[in-house]
Order: structure tokens, then C-alpha cells, then sequence
């Protein structure tokens, strides 16, 4: 760990940021606090050893002892600190401190993902291969990347983060204290569209319509798409991207963007499953969620309102930082044979 420390220091001071000191060093992600924390320490005391600690050292932190741990987590890094404490018989304290400070490892939430079977790998490495140039950061101000959501009246909660701070729950106020959920809640399917260069309007599903290649066609690609050239794009030419959904990529929808907008992603050419490649899906939905979907709503209309303020209230910069991402995640799914990449 103190060769990796000196290392992220000779780099910092050459001038390097994190983001180029983590892939110089091949550091996975999941070490950034790491060497943020030690380019702050170095600023702070122009050392890279930890500080000196408060409090009375952990008796039981050992060579092997650690060892043991780190030989359980590789077998099923499902096991959890209290779990492997009770087992081992030290204190939980003291667990935590050798899995977080002596092993460097941290606790992450499991994601639900797509199911990848080994064909979709394969497909989705080729066509991020063959798309490396089209996706690359000069070429990225000309492509309009869309996506459709169902959002409902219901509270958006994380289930991770969304917590209340109080000496007991039962002293707070019920409204605080809990979420409440409702069967089949009432909700509204939205179409829209980012770029480098400005936004769609949102484009709200008639509620009880199910899209498919003639309304998607009547709905979004006829009134919307075909005034994006002239004005989010100037008049000039543009990339259309979408995802596999059928309506996509049936042969009358790509037929006419063939027809309309010839530079569009072809169903051929878009990696399938991959919500990770679009920055609707990585990025956008979830802070226009957070946005507007912070309380309940009583009606359809309110969800609305709320939708169409907040979206029009993300700053561009933020659309930019998103879809600016989307190089680097190309280069991962190859990196790593058309895997998961979060």
C-alpha cells in the first residue's frame, strides 16, 4: 500500500488528476477514496504515512488473522462483518477495521442487471469495437441519444441512502418514518432525448396506449425527431441512437429513420442489452427521478408538471458530463469481454 501511495504522489505532483492516476495505475474503480484521500494527505502534511491514530490499538489485528478474512471474503464476499466477527470471536470493531483498513475493501450494494448469456457478450464487444470511432469525444456533439421510462405517482426511495436520523423511529413523525406503496400505482410512460448540444421536450404515452412501430412513429419520431436538425443541431445533419426495444427495431420504424435520418444506429449496430452504454438510462433518468419524484404525487397531471419542471432545470453541463462518459464505458465492455461494467 505505501508503494501505491508513493506512486499516486510522483504522479499528482507531475501534474496527473485522479481520474488519469487511477487508469495510469490500472487502480479499479472502487479505489478512488483511496487516492483521493492520499493526494489530500500529502497536501495536508506533505506525507504519505497514515496519520497518527486516536484511541487504543486493535489487539487482535494479525497477519494471519487477516489472512483468514481475506481467504473467507474471496470464497463468498456476501459474508458480512457481524457474521465473520461472530465466527471468529473477535469484536465487530475490530472486524471492520481489518476488512476496511488492513484489506482495503469497502461494502458495495448488488445491482440488478440484464442477463448476459455469452452471445450477448459477444455481440455487444464486436459492435462497441466497431463503434469506437463514431463514439469517440470529437464525434460526440452530432448524436441524439433517446430512451423511454414509466414513471409513477409513488415516492422515488433508495433504499440505501433514504434514512432518518432520530434517538428512536417511534419519537418521529409517521410521514417521515415511513414510504408507503400501493398496489399497480398509477403511471405515465415518457419518450425523450439528450445531446451534447440541448434537450427534446418530454413526450408524454397516452395512458392505456402501448408503443409500437406506428404510434412511436405518430408520437415521438414524426412531430419530434424531424425538428431536432433545425433546432437543437442548426440545421445540420445528426445521429439518432435508440435502444433494441421491438418498436425500435421493427422494419417499418427502421425503415423510415432510414429513409429520414440515414446516419441513424442501426438496430445492427447498437450493442444489445446494454442500459450501460446510454446515458438515459446510466445517468438522466435517475436525477430527473430524484428531482421529481421526491414526495408523492396525487394525480397524473401533478407527476407532469413536476416531470416537465424538473427536466427543463438540469443544467446542460450535467447532460455534457454524462454523455462524455460514454467513451470510457465503451472501452470498459471490451476491457471486459462485454460484461458488466457496474
Amino acid at each position: 500500500m505505501e508503494r501505491e501511495r508513493s506512486a499516486i504522489v510522483e504522479l499528482f505532483t507531475k501534474g496527473h488528476p485522479s481520474r488519469e492516476i487511477l487508469k495510469i495505475l490500472k487502480l479499479p474503480l472502487n479505489r478512488r477514496k483511496f487516492v483521493y484521500r492520499t493526494i489530500r494527505r500529502y497536501k495536508d502534511t506533505g506525507k504519505v504515512e497514515d496519520r497518527a491514530r486516536s484511541g487504543r490499538p486493535c489487539s487482535v489485528t494479525t497477519p494471519s488473522l487477516g489472512k483468514v478474512i481475506a481467504q473467507r471474503i474471496r470464497r463468498n464476499p456476501r459474508r458480512s462483518i457481524r457474521k465473520m466477527a461472530l465466527d471468529l470471536k473477535v469484536s465487530r470493531c475490530a472486524m471492520t477495521k481489518i476488512v476496511k483498513r488492513d484489506l482495503g475493501m469497502s461494502s458495495f450494494k448488488r445491482k440488478k442487471v440484464h442477463f448476459l448469456s455469452q452471445l450477448v457478450k459477444e455481440k455487444r464487444v464486436a459492435r462497441c469495437k466497431g463503434a469506437l470511432g463514431r463514439y469517440a469525444v470529437e464525434n460526440l456533439e452530432k448524436i441524439l441519444f433517446s430512451d423511454e421510462k414509466i414513471f409513477t405517482i409513488q415516492e422515488a426511495t433508495n433504499v440505501q441512502n433514504d434514512r432518518i436520523l432520530a434517538s428512536s423511529p417511534s419519537k418521529v413523525d409517521e410521514k417521515f418514518r415511513y414510504v408507503s406503496r400501493i398496489q399497480n400505482p398509477k403511471s405515465v410512460m415518457v419518450w425523450a432525448g439528450v445531446s451534447k448540444m440541448g434537450r427534446t421536450p418530454l413526450v408524454f404515452v397516452p395512458q392505456g396506449v402501448k408503443i409500437n412501430s406506428i404510434n412511436y412513429r405518430e408520437m415521438v419520431l414524426e412531430p419530434v425527431l424531424k425538428n431536432i436538425g433545425r433546432d437543437m443541431f442548426g440545421g445540420t445533419s445528426f445521429v439518432f441512437q435508440q435502444d433494441g426495444a421491438p418498436a425500435h427495431t421493427s422494419n417499418v420504424t427502421q425503415s423510415w429513420l432510414h429513409d429520414n435520418f440515414p446516419g441513424f444506429i442501426t438496430k445492427e449496430e447498437w450493442p444489445p442489452y446494454s442500459p450501460d452504454l446510454n446515458p438515459m438510462d446510466y445517468s438522466v433518468w435517475s436525477i430527473l427521478e430524484t428531482k421529481a419524484c421526491v414526495n408523492s404525487h396525487t394525480s397524473i397531471k401533478s407527476l407532469k408538471r413536476k416531470l416537465c419542471q424538473e427536466w427543463n432545470k438540469i443544467p446542460q453541463k450535467t447532460l455534457r458530463a454524462a454523455i462524455e462518459a460514454l467513451p470510457d464505458r465503451i472501452t470498459r465492455v471490451i476491457q471486459n469481454e462485454g460484461g458488466y461494467i457496474e
